[in-house]
């Protein structure tokens, strides 16, 4: 019965379910592998997912590639693990590691790399009767590379090329193994204000992300728009004393993928899948333009569909954080409302960070999900061997 649960609920519903028609007060918008918008981090989900804005750290890659190139230590990797909908299974979660290394002498650009895997766990195959017949394990993966470098003093861009597969094979009936191709566009600015009579760093930062081909998991009748989005943040961090920060953040984020879109009273069944075809023809790129004004309840919805994130973090002389945050989407997009909690202790050239989210809305599946996250910082490393 899990096994079955698992199939159709987390092949179907979360990267095939374009098929779906909603109704009219609950209209969310569904793409492909949506594995790639879950928060890889600890430092981030205890932030309320806030993160395209926050002072550089080894997970920049997914938040905003441009922070690399303010990064101070030469090099570093991470590794983290989220165990994911624990509610509902308890054998699907997501890997994530990252790392970057900073080019020439200037130390004004660097080099960039991630990978993830979201396994949804075996899943037992049967036959009509009910009989076992195999076990298969869909998976969800991407690989990317990212550039980024300082244009000035305050201001650094970024460029990502990502690798995306995705193998329900097996799974249910008419899936296979889909391939898509994306690419990212970052900017990252940094500057020093004075707020009262301390000097604080202000920063802001955008992510253009996933802008890229479409993705079939049926063998290529149909092809899905993967989760091509936009985030927008800024953050602020203030010195608490001469050891302490502490820091502020914001972002709002919003899927560049057309709104799919609804029968009408007086529509037929005909008209509305004519419809729907012109929707599932549409060319990524134009989706990304269609997006800011493609919502049946126009302008109202249009809004609905931002999402956005609060944050904040102390930081107790780069040795101990702790953090806290709030993560908002409309109830008609899909109701994801959760406070996240987290803390973070770094060790010469380690760091350990855990968040936890806690759901505010209820019958949210993502209630109670743990996050754990590792850092390690080469310099760092090196120096403990001379």
């Amino acid at each position: 019965m899990k096994s079955l649960l698992k199939s159709i609920l987390l092949v179907s519903i979360f990267a095939l379910s374009v098929n779906t028609v909603f109704a009219q007060d609950l209209n969310p918008i569904v793409t492909a592998v949506p594995s790639l918008v879950i928060t890889p981090d600890a430092r981030s989900g205890g932030m309320g997912d806030a993160g395209v804005a926050t002072a550089p750290d080894i997970y920049s890659q997914h938040w905003n590639p441009a922070k690399y190139a303010f990064i101070q230590s030469k090099a570093g990797f991470g590794l983290s693990y989220t165990p994911w909908l624990r509610k509902i299974v308890n054998d699907v979660a997501l890997v994530y590691g990252v790392g970057y290394y900073k080019l020439g002498n200037e130390n004004n650009q660097a080099l960039s790399a991630s990978i993830r895997y979201f396994s949804i766990g075996d899943v037992n195959v049967t036959d009509q009767y009910g009989q076992f017949l195999k076990s298969v394990s869909p998976y969800e993966m991407a690989f990317d590379i990212g550039y980024s470098r300082k244009l000035t003093e305050t201001f650094s861009g970024a460029v990502t090329v990502r690798y995306i597969r995705t193998d329900y094979t097996g799974s249910s009936e008419g899936t296979s193994a889909g391939n898509a191709f994306a690419a990212d566009i970052a900017g990252y600015n940094e500057s020093y204000i004075n707020v009262g009579k301390s000097e604080s760093l202000l920063s802001f930062g955008f992510n253009i992300s996933n802008i890229g081909t479409k993705i079939s998991t049926d063998g290529g009748p149909r092809n899905d728009f993967i989760p091509t989005n936009l985030r927008i943040g800024a953050s602020l961090m203030y010195p608490v004393n001469e050891v302490s920060t502490l820091s502020f953040s914001a972002d709002i984020n919003k899927y560049l993928v057309p709104t799919p879109p609804v029968q009408k009273d007086e529509e037929t069944t005909d008209e509305f899948f004519n419809r729907l075809t012109e929707y599932r023809d549409i060319n990524p790129i134009s989706g990304i333009f269609k997006s800011f004004g493609d919502a049946p309840g126009g302008f109202s919805e249009e809004l609905k569909e931002i999402m956005w994130s609060v944050g904040a973090e102390y930081d107790y002389d780069s040795k101990f954080r702790i953090r806290t945050g709030y993560f908002h989407e409309n109830k008609m997009k899909g109701n994801r409302q959760y406070i996240g909690f987290g803390a973070g202790f770094k060790l010469t050239a380690f760091q350990l960070d855990v968040a936890y989210m806690l759901a505010t809305a209820q019958q949210n599946p993502l209630d109670q999900t743990l996050r754990f996250s590792l850092a390690f910082d080469i310099d760092a490393m090196k120096n403990l061997f001379k």
